[in-house]
């Protein structure tokens, strides 16, 4: 059933973030896969097992998104299976009812068809993985099941560290189901839970704050304001499990004030409603227990943590996927109870197949935006017409496809901008319109104005670069690619560029470093191999020169271009055999190609072969570039003076100074063919 629910979004494209979450070219070796554990910096966010699992599927089936989905897919599944294991071995009324839902229910469309979050996704299996395994450490005192929950709890955090609220769900359960918590059999083998979901969390909370930019004027709220946050998106989140209509990718973003008098509703409510529930609870503890699994696994993205998203929004339907676990079981179990007043003996499977069925019909309509970025980014845009991150999000989307996409891409990021004056991204973007319809000046001020708004803002820095170095300002150009580095440093393309503009700086030594790196960051990256292979050739280093070649040939065997570059290094070297080699294939994969042409009749001159150097000369004549032309006329007649033919050699000088009459060795060699004559 979730397979088919989600049929529109399996081959669904790359998506906000998709792109730097799918493991880069710089980290698919085994190499890469051990920076994704021991460097924070190399990945998004530091999730190293999900990561982990990018990197495998990458090595399996690459970019292909079908993969992907699939995967995301069936652990949504396995989790609601999980789920429904869990609810049967504690006898909960629907547990069948309860794992249908969560399969089917929309609100996690988000999760399940956003290939980045399968940081949700598998997070999900692993912390049910864990609380199975704990809940039958409880009953049995078995060491094995203990150290399979903690193994799966580490593994859970490793995927997304909201699980680290875990330890907190497993005491409610354990109240709810013996009505009270000892320390020693409850809390203490709880500990070391409580302790590693500690240390992730803060770990996260400071990569957020620190590394990923969840700070600054948009994060400015007091504790209790704070407070007020949490009321209102626990509602908010409530009602969206409750009652599914109006979801959208990008919410409208709250104004939360704590001078307004009506905000306060939302959190006295929410004390209300458990005020009562603790009021219940020697009749029945199940309703409280609920309530607070919900609020103990959602606390993480109540406010009182920033996260980078609340930039734009302060709720999203992503952020209770673990959350709505509680609410659904309690859900599902009054459901049952209520279908079976009304049907006695009616079958949980009918009572499933009844809430199950308008469920799959919303997720099926709602996963169908997730068929490519500029669907989903309408969509939300036309739900959320104040929607920043839509509107940015769509207007970089359109800056990277054809000119005929300009106009619309400036227009919306323009809009962006009066969305939010102070968001950098914004007015990055519009920059980026600017340089790509030639206004390079505007284009400058844009991004001086980003990175003034976010000096963190790498890509703004980079954005600065070009548009210095398109305007001759090269030592400029350096300055701004080397703070972009300072902020980020392992971008492969910006330490390319920088190398690029050193050359240009003359200092080619630091180029050479540079292109180094960049190489060795991103080994699959012809383009940067080439030209380090260039740039030592240059510099005179015909050895890495030629083994820097070797590496571009390995990636693109049928490189004439790249043969033709190995010749010139191992001409310089002295090593003409080799060169001939090298120059041969080169001619065979560009045989239109009169500088290789005339490359391969000048090497067999010097080898003392003009009779084979003859064809390639004439062959050179006819399409060799005309600024070469006179060279090729006068070095086709030195072979034919060689091989005794001096008339055909005189004619050839003559067309050499007919091309350039100001040829000193042509009216040389044509005067000693007509003396020979």
């Amino acid at each position: 059933m979730t397979l088919a629910a989600y049929q529109p979004a399996w081959y669904g494209g790359l998506l906000w973030d998709d792109v730097a979450h799918l493991t880069p070219p710089a980290l698919t070796s085994w190499h890469g896969l051990g920076q994704i554990w021991t460097d924070f910096t190399v990945t998004q966010q530091y999730y190293p097992v999900v990561n982990s699992a990018f990197w495998l599927m990458n090595r399996l089936w690459g970019h292909a998104t079908l993969g992907y989905h699939l995967v995301n897919i069936l652990l949504h599944a396995s989790t609601a299976m999980l789920l429904a294991q869990l609810l049967r071995r504690w006898s909960v009324r629907g547990a069948f009812v309860a794992a249908a839902i969560f399969a089917l229910h929309p609100v996690h469309v988000e999760s399940v068809a956003w290939m980045s979050e399968l940081k949700n996704t598998l997070s999900g299996v692993c912390y049910l993985l864990a609380a199975t395994a704990y809940v039958r450490f409880d009953e049995t005192r078995d060491r094995r099941a203990y150290a399979l929950a903690l193994g799966a709890f580490i593994l859970a955090l490793g995927c997304k560290t909201v699980t680290a609220t875990l330890p907190g769900a497993l005491l409610i359960v354990i109240w709810w189901r013996r009505g009270r918590i000892e320390w020693r059999r409850d809390v203490l083998p709880l500990l070391p839970f409580f302790a590693t979901g500690l240390a992730a969390g803060v770990g996260t909370a400071w990569l957020e704050y620190a590394w990923v930019g969840a700070q600054g004027g948009s994060f400015e709220l007091t504790m209790l304001e704070r407070v007020l946050l949490a009321g209102r998106a626990a509602w908010f989140y409530a009602g969206t499990i409750v009652w599914p209509v109006g979801l959208m990718f990008n919410y409208p973003r709250w104004s939360i004030s704590q001078g307004v008098w009506w905000q306060y509703l939302f959190p006295l409510a929410l004390a209300a409603v458990l005020a009562g529930l603790w009021a219940i609870r020697e009749r029945t503890r199940a309703p409280l227990a609920a309530a607070l699994f919900f609020l103990c696994t959602l606390f993480p993205a109540l406010g009182f943590v920033n996260v980078y998203p609340f930039r734009y929004s302060f709720v999203a339907d992503h952020f209770q996927y673990l959350a709505s676990l509680g609410l659904i079981a309690a859900v599902a179990a009054g459901l049952v109870a209520a279908a079976r007043r009304w049907r006695p003996g009616l079958p949980e499977a009918a009572i499933a197949v009844i809430v199950a069925a308008p469920l799959f019909v919303l997720t099926y309509l709602e996963s169908r935006q997730y068929a490519n970025s500029d669907v989903l980014y309408r969509t939300t845009m036309a739900r959320n017409p104040s929607s920043l991150l839509a509107t940015n999000n769509l207007a970089g989307d359109l800056l990277d496809r054809g000119p005929e996409s300009l106009a619309e891409a400036e227009r919306l990021a323009q809009a962006a901008v009066r969305i939010d004056p102070q968001d950098a991204a914004a007015h990055n973007n519009l920059g980026l319109a600017w340089h790509k319809m030639g206004r390079t000046d505007a284009a400058l001020r844009e991004h001086r104005e980003t990175v003034r708004l976010n000096p963190k803002m790498a890509a703004g820095w980079v954005n600065i670069a070009i548009e210095l170095a398109a305007l001759g300002q090269t030592e400029e150009a350096a300055q701004a690619y080397e703070t972009s580095l300072r902020i980020f440093p392992n971008q492969p393309k910006v330490l390319h560029n920088l190398a690029i503009v050193l050359v240009g700086l003359g200092r080619v030594d630091e180029a050479v470093g540079r292109m180094r790196e960049a190489a060795r960051l991103s080994p699959d990256s012809p383009d940067i191999l080439q030209n380090l292979a260039d740039t030592l050739q240059a510099k005179g280093d015909a050895d890495g020169a030629l083994a820097a070649y070797a590496a571009v040939l390995r990636l693109k065997p049928d490189s004439g271009q790249t043969h033709y570059n190995i010749a010139v290094a191992l001409m310089r070297a002295g090593r003409r055999e080799e060169a001939l080699g090298a120059l041969q294939e080169a001619a065979r994969l560009m045989p239109e190609s009169g500088l290789v042409q005339m490359s391969l009749a000048t090497v067999l001159m010097s080898l003392n072969r003009p009779e084979e150097a003859l064809p390639h000369f004439a062959r050179a004549i006819q399409t060799i570039e005309p600024a070469r032309a006179a060279d090729a006329h006068n070095e086709f007649g030195v072979a034919l003076a060689r091989l005794g033919r001096l008339d055909h050699a005189a004619k050839e000088f003559e067309a050499a100074l007919a091309l350039r009459p100001d040829f000193p060795v042509a009216r040389d060699n044509l005067a000693k063919a007509r003396r020979g004559r």
